[in-house]
């Protein structure tokens, strides 16, 4: 994992928020020797014009195009949202938005009345899931979803779903960074994922907002917003800006899965296919990560790993704690090789290991 992978503390985005569509223009113009004269100023002045109406217009097609495909989502205990993926009525939003409930409540921006959709699966791992409507109402509007590679920071994005149980809320921001690791919480029903190559935003992310749109202004969805940044100065407050969304080449590849097999059968995610637990040292702080289970087979096994070994690090890394292990695979692929220091009866020792799969 490198500086672009920051360990963020986060909250999940479940019992829901709100904002409006916000359009700011900023219009800078050349100086001359005739800037002061009479007819230069209308020019400049209808310049300006021009260009905030256009980028309101831009604005108001991208809602206009991507809101209908962005739904709200009830289940007995939580309430969040969800976006339409294919004209069979398949639905994808997170795993902690469904929680272990089978069926739900699904509202669509177009109308008031309530649909009923039931679970196809869910994958914790990566804090995704798809449902699907029991019948296709009429005028259901898939979303188009973008592409990963072409996400920039800078670009302008919408955030779109129903905070705090708002349907149809729409916030505008930036892409403020790309390739962030985070970490979510596995209190109050978060699903304790670690998830790499998260898209950072400065749209508002509130409770609600999980599991509906990121969009450029092309109307393509280019993540599925999943959390909140925690101000650990201020306790469980939100720390204004800073969101994060699901990338939506990991969105596509877990949903394509699951629609297709009712599971996901290639993660693309690294492990050491081990069970292990944070212990602690003389003074009572995070030490490593003891292995109480080792998959017979798995990567750990064929390096040489037994229960009883203590990971002290990954490659330069070092892992403290189960989730920092987590987050230091995070962004490591099937397959490839790194070495893991850890204690055994209090020898430091090294091995290869060629990772394994979730």
């Amino acid at each position: 994992m490198d500086a672009s992978h920051s360990r963020s503390r986060v909250r999940r985005l479940l019992p829901p928020l709100t904002a409006g569509v916000c359009a700011v223009a900023l219009v800078s113009g050349c100086s001359d020797a005739n800037s002061d004269s009479p007819a230069a100023r209308p020019t400049t002045s209808a310049s300006a014009s021009r260009t905030v109406a256009d980028l309101q217009n831009e604005y108001q097609d991208v809602i206009k195009n991507v809101l209908p495909s962005v739904v709200q989502i009830e289940a007995s205990n939580s309430l969040g949202s969800g976006v339409i993926y294919d004209s069979k009525g398949h639905i994808v939003t997170n795993a902690h938005v469904v929680g272990n409930e089978k069926t739900f409540k699904v509202t669509v921006a177009t109308g008031e009345k309530v649909l009923r959709a039931s679970l196809v699966a869910a994958y914790p791992e990566q804090d995704l899931a798809v449902i699907k409507l029991a019948g296709v109402p009429a005028g259901l509007k898939p979303a188009k979803f973008g592409d990963s590679e072409k996400v920039e920071v800078g670009q302008i994005v919408l955030a779109m779903g129903s905070p705090l149980g708002l349907s149809s809320s729409v916030t505008q921001g930036i892409v403020s960074a790309l390739g962030r690791t985070v970490s979510e919480s596995s209190a109050g029903g978060g699903t304790g994922a670690t998830i790499a190559n998260m898209v950072q935003t400065s749209a508002a992310i509130n409770p609600g907002n999980s599991g509906g749109a990121l969009v450029n202004l092309n109307s393509e969805v280019i993540g599925i917003p999943t959390l909140g940044a925690i101000d650990p100065q201020i306790g469980d407050s939100a720390a204004p800006g800073i969101g994060f969304a699901i990338p939506v080449s990991m969105v596509k590849t877990i949903a394509d899965q699951i629609i297709k097999s009712g599971k996901v059968t290639d993660s693309g995610r690294a492990a050491l296919n081990i069970t292990g637990r944070t212990v602690v040292n003389d003074a009572y702080q995070p030490a490593g990560v003891a292995l109480v289970g080792v998959t017979k087979g798995g990567a750990a096994d064929k390096a040489g790993l037994r229960v009883g070994d203590v990971i002290t690090k990954v490659g330069d890394l070092p892992v403290p704690t189960i989730t920092s292990l987590a987050e230091a695979l995070a962004s490591d692929k099937p397959g490839e090789k790194v070495t893991v220091t850890y204690l055994r009866n209090g020898a430091e020792k090294t091995a290869q290991v060629t990772l394994g799969e979730i």
